[in-house]
């Protein structure tokens, strides 16, 4: 799906496949070194847990040269609510427009699967992201404690802010809702 980003140029977003794993691993661990204040590891994720993810879920990405990706996000289904994670564009690529965009692909992704919201979690540590996802129509609606198997990455404690958008259904959707009525 073609995209419009806030840098005037579209951007091509697809779903990612099997053979892109590594290729999301790297984008992704590449824009998460900004949360390395406050973790062991800089990391944020391997390639056996996007390939895990890809399995059950989806990953929406945005090519660049060669093989590297300009960006990625993480979406799950589950019931009628999508959820966004891991949204990651490389250094290069940021202040572009290309996060949000890859944010309306994935909220058409989970739109198409019949979701009325899309939920998320950020770290309070990172204290821009909040202000960041309001301006993209997210609201914070919750926190939630930091994974207890992921405790011991932290060097400083923290917690994950847990915020949602209301989705509204595309015309399609709405018509064929309609006229099941």
């Amino acid at each position: 799906m073609d995209i419009e980003t806030s840098a005037g140029g579209p951007a091509v977003v697809r779903r990612a496949l099997p053979d892109d794993a590594t290729a999301i691993e790297e984008v992704t661990n590449e824009a998460y070194v900004v949360e390395a204040f406050f973790k062991v590891d800089a990391r944020r994720t391997d390639e056996a847990e996007i390939r895990a993810k890809l399995e059950s879920d989806a990953f929406l990405v945005v090519d660049g040269s060669g093989e590297r990706l300009r960006g990625s996000v993480y979406v799950a289904v589950r019931e009628s609510r999508g959820y966004l994670g891991m949204l990651s564009v490389a250094p290069g690529s940021q202040r572009g427009g290309l996060g949000r965009a890859l944010i309306t692909a994935a909220e058409e992704y989970v739109r198409g699967h019949g979701c009325t919201a899309m939920d998320l979690t950020v770290v309070n540590l990172r204290e821009e992201l909040p202000a960041w996802y309001e301006k993209a129509g997210y609201r914070v609606c919750g926190a939630e404690p930091w994974p207890e198997t992921e405790q011991a990455e932290l060097t400083r404690p923290a917690h994950l802010i847990t915020m949602t958008r209301e989705l509204a259904l595309s015309l399609e959707q709405d018509g064929a809702r309609s006229e099941a009525k």
